[in-house]
């Protein structure tokens, strides 16, 4: 009962978090919506490489031009969830160790990893979710690939889970910085390596395939969720095992957030 009563009290919480935070968002839109403009060339230049690349050859390990929309309009919507709740991972040592704001987070009755992300949010990186959803119905169409309640249930669910890898990878080494006491961290240098997730695993070589999915899973977020609907049966288990991955990535983020805020030692300002 107290279980539940926790976690309906942070659902409000979250839900007051983001109605205000996009209150305060919205007041300033033309801001917003350059920020939003400025996402999707981002995106859209992303596609443009794709065009460019498959207007010389006719498929990449034979992988054709619609089955990778497919999976990069797949790969933006997780990534898409995970931008939106990331904001404050990014300046969390800066903001939060350095500046000495852990302390009014700790005084709060409300769990600490939760006012870190939902504190803030990306609001433009919403439109990395609709590109994507928008990419993966016109490569559905060119495919004849047929959805029915069931295969968008398991859509629905496999790209939340993507989302959530995404954010406890990146919550697990934003904890290290209870450890590493540095304004930039180690993230940085790994989120470049998301790109990566992206593209068929069949392209690269072993040991970077094998990298992706056992020692940082992003493949796990990205390229094997598409397996299923993309009629790639050699992929079967490990599309299965992303809720799996989801939930063990999860609770090794925590475990190592409570282990950090255990030794953390206040700047005293």
């Amino acid at each position: 009962m107290a279980q539940g009563s926790g976690v309906r009290r942070h659902a409000r919480l979250f839900g007051l978090y983001f109605s205000q935070y996009a209150k305060a968002r919205l007041e300033y839109r033309a801001d917003f919506f350059s920020a939003v403009i400025a996402s999707f060339l981002g995106t859209a230049a992303s596609f443009a490489f794709l065009l460019i690349v498959f207007s010389r050859v006719p498929a990449v390990r034979g992988w054709k031009f619609e089955e990778m929309v497919f999976l990069y309009g797949f790969s933006l919507i997780p990534v898409g969830i995970f931008n939106v709740f990331s904001w404050n991972l990014w300046m969390f040592a800066d903001r939060y160790l350095i500046e000495g704001r852990f302390d009014r987070v700790l005084l709060r009755p409300v769990s600490s990893v939760f006012q870190v992300l939902f504190e803030s949010f990306r609001l433009e990186s919403i439109e990395s979710i609709v590109t994507g959803i928008v990419a993966v119905l016109w490569a559905s169409r060119r495919l004849r690939l047929s959805f029915d309640f069931g295969d968008v249930l398991l859509f629905t669910i496999w790209a939340t889970a993507g989302g959530v890898i995404y954010i406890a990878i990146f919550l697990g080494l934003t904890a290290t910085s209870f450890w590493i006491e540095d304004r930039i961290g180690i993230s940085p240098p790994v989120f470049n390596l998301m790109q990566f997730g992206r593209y068929p695993l069949t392209i690269y070589d072993a040991w970077v395939r094998f990298a992706l999915s056992f020692v940082i899973p992003f493949a796990f977020a990205s390229f094997y969720p598409t397996a299923r609907f993309l009629h790639r049966i050699e992929f079967g288990k490990e599309f299965w095992a992303v809720p799996l991955v989801a939930a063990i990535s999860l609770s090794i983020a925590l475990a190592l957030w409570k282990s950090g805020v255990a030794r953390y030692h206040s700047t005293g300002s």
